[in-house]
Order: structure tokens, then sequence, then C-alpha cells
């Protein structure tokens, strides 16, 4: 593995602390509304739902940023696509098993769980577009130009050297 990093490395660390933050906000809140609606049940519904929806928003970004360790090396983008595709797969099959076992729970409040899971998905979407709007990462990045001794022309910017151009 190399040391060099992707600059989505740091968008993608950016957003997990982001996300962390506002998912600690939301189990603070979840569970305090969800106690006060439908008591001890409500809580549990909120407090299952928001961490739910914080694994799996955080296993993409995990994802990513494990693939990108390899960043660099000749099997870099199979990797890269390997992790992600495996950790949406492992997303899915493991969304459907939380679904079938949280259904027959029998101190489910459907209503709070679905609520606090849906505000918990459109905070982190939120803080998604936040993180982008505020990054600042040129057009094209992790792109290293030839210098003028890669090109075998001697004398450097502003030097006597002839124009690269023939």
């Amino acid at each position: 593995m190399t040391t060099s990093s992707l600059s989505s490395t740091l968008v993608l660390r950016r957003t997990l602390l982001w996300s962390a933050a506002v998912t600690g906000a939301l189990v603070v809140v979840g569970a305090v509304v969800g106690l006060l609606i439908a008591g001890v049940p409500g809580m549990w519904s909120a407090l299952v739902a928001v961490l739910t929806a914080a694994v799996f928003l955080a296993m993409t970004a995990g994802s990513i940023l494990f693939a990108n360790r390899w960043y660099g090396e000749a099997l870099f983008v199979p990797i890269f696509f390997g992790s992600v595709m495996g950790a949406w797969i492992l997303k899915f099959v493991l969304f459907l098993v939380v679904l079938f076992v949280v259904r027959d729970l029998p101190w489910l409040q459907p209503l709070i769980f679905l609520v606090s899971l849906v505000v918990s998905i459109i905070g982190s979407l939120v803080i998604d577009v936040v993180v982008m709007l505020k990054m600042r990462i040129p057009h094209v990045s992790d792109v290293s130009l030839p210098t003028a001794e890669d090109l075998g022309v001697e004398g450097g910017p502003g030097g006597d050297s002839p124009p690269l151009r023939d």
C-alpha cells in the first residue's frame, strides 16, 4: 500500500465526522421524543432506527475510505469497485434482515421507527451536500503534471529553455 491519498479521502472523513455528530444529536432527540410519544417502546424504536440509518449510511463512505488505501497500486480499481459493490450488496442483505427482524418485535412503534429513519437519512443527505459544497477541491485533482526534467528539457520556467512545442 502507498501512503499517497486521494482528495476524496478528506471529504469522506469529514462526512463521517459530521454524520457521527448528527447521529449523536438524533439519538438524544429521537429517544426523548419517542419516550414522550410512546413511552419506552417509542424510545427504543427511535434509537434502533437512528442507529440503523447511521450504520448503513457510513458503510459506503467506509468502503471507499478502505479502498482508497490502495491508491497508486496496480489493483486499485478492482479493489475499489469490489469494496464498494461488496458494501452495497452487504447493505442490501442486512437491510432485508433488519426489516424482517424488526417488523416482528412486539415493542416496535412503526410510525416512530419510520419517522426516525427518514429524519436520519435526510440529515445524512444534508451533511453530504454541505460538506461537498464547503470542500475546496479542484475540478481536476489527484494529477501531477510532468516537469521539464521528465520531458528531457533543460532549464525550467523562466529559464533559457526552448518552448516545449515543435
